[in-house]
């Protein structure tokens, strides 16, 4: 059975003492592929780097995340925009829109949204989105870019049946992460993973971030790893009344599609 975690933040600094013993893990449970997400300029680089390190085994996003969307001057732009035409990267973002946390105002949230959007049909790449509490922002811009973009995934989707419906009419894959497996925030998302066709879902950790809340026993530690993929992919099987082995060959098969991912 292989897995691809298509969205790891592994460049995090919390990987830095351990980062070799943690993409172990990984291979371990059946992780063979994973893409490295890029979130600002410099962690764009970190990601490339790995990607480098590790062919076929990594790759790399080339974004700003809405967070940092202040941070995306035209000079970046255009380093960024080198930078992503690497052979590693595989996609561009993360990028979308936050008006849940608003670190970035949101003017520039949507004039970075737009930019990456830009690039990401000039160089023919897909995009890796995020979109939290502003659905309505987030798809008048991404309808407007649609017709040129080759392809992408609502990364971490959190959202019901009217936000998967909408990405799914986008041509749109959908990420689901551990969020699922929290019985208190993700319990909605047992129905809606229904309505995700095989051929669009694909799943990812977003580690170090959302540790599965139902791991047993629970981990000493808050960081999530790769290694956590095959929980997440379980569950999720679970709720779609489907094997866990079909969710696996189906989800890997659509990551490798969709990026385009080399062996």
């Amino acid at each position: 059975m292989e897995l691809i975690d298509i969205g790891v933040n592994l460049a995090h600094d919390s990987f830095d003492t351990d980062r070799a013993a943690v993409m172990q893990r990984a291979a371990a449970v059946g992780v063979t592929q994973m893409v490295v997400t890029g979130a600002s300029v410099d962690s764009t680089r970190k990601a490339i780097d790995l990607a480098l390190a590790h062919p076929g085994v990594l790759f790399a996003t080339a974004g700003v995340h809405p967070h940092h969307a202040a941070d995306l001057t035209p000079a970046a732009l255009a380093e960024l925009e080198t930078l992503a035409l690497a052979p590693s990267v595989v996609a561009i973002g993360e990028c979308g829109l936050d008006y849940f946390r608003d670190f970035s105002p949101r003017d520039l949230q949507r004039r970075a949204f737009g930019w990456q959007l830009e690039m990401a049909a000039k160089i023919a790449k897909p995009v890796f989105l995020h979109q939290r509490d502003s659905h309505e922002d987030f798809i008048a811009i991404l309808r407007e870019h649609r017709p040129n973009i080759v392809g992408g995934v609502a990364h971490c989707f959190t959202g019901g049946a009217p936000e998967r419906d909408a990405y799914l009419a986008l041509g749109l894959h959908i990420g689901i992460t551990g969020w699922i497996c929290d019985e208190r925030r993700g319990a909605h998302l047992r129905e809606v993973v229904k309505g995700i066709p095989a051929d669009r879902l694909l799943i990812e950790t977003d580690a170090p971030y959302l540790m599965p809340r139902d791991l047993k026993p629970a981990p000493k530690s808050r960081r999530n790893e790769p290694a956590n993929l095959p929980h997440v992919a379980r569950v999720l099987a679970g709720f779609r009344d489907e094997s866990l082995e079909l969710l696996a060959a189906q989800s890997t098969a659509a990551a490798r599609r969709l990026f385009e991912l080399t062996r």
